[in-house]
């Protein structure tokens, strides 16, 4: 398939650790609540997953933050359940409560049951990505993703979102092999889900490993990061004649650092309690860095914004051979006022200019 060709490849650049003029920035969760244009949309789909399973409707809202915004990427609109839901699990997202699952894992049947879905289930991503891909007529790079092994084994076992994440570790500690079991699905299921996006259009795939840090030290080595290694060495790494990033986002893992660095990803997610300076010493620039402003810097006047992002600039350091992609520490709040995020984006490419000039 021919796409457009690449205008903007900063992002991708950056991800490679390869020089760049200024320091790019996307968000995550950049489409979503907080845009009314994206609430509108929403309500002509009727409901989120009616947003989600329409290419159309998916293109749109993934293009609507680029409308608005100077971005140096866009992110397939989709979420990380898709994989259970194609399995059978009955997802639906409850508002004001998020997802729901009509049929959770909860004992060793329930984990029998599992296999790796029909990836034809998942077809309507894949056109969604392509057709992002042809709409974007080369503007930015387009990222694909999936939850991490791990962290769609949470929703899977807990039904929906825990604030304790009792019953997975529950069935964790007294009946590790159903854990293990359940985790060797979802790895192989992810594998074939990212690298049918990249073979779709995704220009590089990043993997959240949302609740990843809920686990004791040893307990993450062995029932997270070892599958988000399997996911990342099954990946295909390079298309349309260039390498195709991954990057590896673990929110409360930057005491993992090192180890999460080395499972061959190009990148890393930081969330906002780690030191992008401190971090990248420890990796000794083995890999990019992503991150990693507070959300709720969002919702400080204009020049507290600006402040903070040249303070994350600044911890990252010199560019040297490391690449830095500016984004989040986390997801981006539905209540940020859109106004502050055009502040965001004009601090970092006009700041990072300035440092990479100087």
């Amino acid at each position: 398939m021919n796409f457009p060709t690449l205008k903007n490849d900063i992002f991708l650049r950056a991800l490679m650790r390869e020089p760049v003029p200024y320091t790019p920035i996307w968000m995550m969760r950049q489409a979503g609540r907080y845009l009314p244009e994206y609430r509108e949309t929403r309500a002509r789909a009727g409901s989120f997953m009616g947003l989600a399973q329409n290419r159309e409707y998916a293109c749109e809202v993934t293009l609507q933050p680029l409308h608005r915004y100077d971005l140096d990427a866009a992110i397939l609109f989709s979420d990380i359940l898709t994989i259970p839901h194609a399995m059978g699990l009955g997802l639906d997202f409850v508002e004001g409560e998020g997802p729901r699952f009509a049929h959770p894992v909860r004992n060793e049947d329930d984990v029998r049951k599992l296999t790796v879905p029909d990836m034809g289930k998942l077809q309507y991503v894949f056109d969604a990505v392509t057709l992002i891909r042809k709409e974007l007529d080369g503007r930015v790079p387009l990222i694909g993703f999936a939850g991490s092994p791990w962290t769609i084994a949470c929703y899977m076992v807990e039904g929906q979102g825990s604030s304790d994440y009792r019953l997975i570790k529950s069935m964790m500690y007294a009946r590790p092999e159903l854990v293990h079991q359940i985790l060797k699905v979802n790895a192989e299921a992810t594998v074939q889900y990212l690298n049918a996006q990249i073979q779709a259009g995704a220009q590089a795939v990043m993997i959240f490993d949302s609740w990843g840090g809920v686990l004791a030290d040893g307990a993450f080595q062995e029932f997270s990061l070892a599958y988000t290694r399997q996911v990342v060495e099954g990946l295909v790494r390079e298309r349309e004649g260039r390498k195709v990033p991954v990057i590896v986002f673990t929110k409360g893992g930057a005491l993992w650092a090192e180890e999460i660095a080395a499972v061959g990803c190009d990148a890393m997610g930081l969330d906002w309690t780690a030191s992008l300076g401190q971090t990248r010493k420890r990796v000794n620039d083995s890999v990019a860095l992503q991150g990693n402003l507070d959300p709720n810097v969002l919702f400080a006047p204009e020049a507290g914004i600006r402040a903070q992002v040249r303070r994350v600039i600044d911890d990252f350091g010199p560019v040297g051979n490391g690449g830095h992609v500016f984004n989040l520490g986390h997801g981006i709040s539905r209540f940020t006022p859109p106004e502050a995020v055009l502040a965001l984006v004009d601090e970092v490419h006009t700041y990072s200019r300035r440092m990479h000039t100087e």
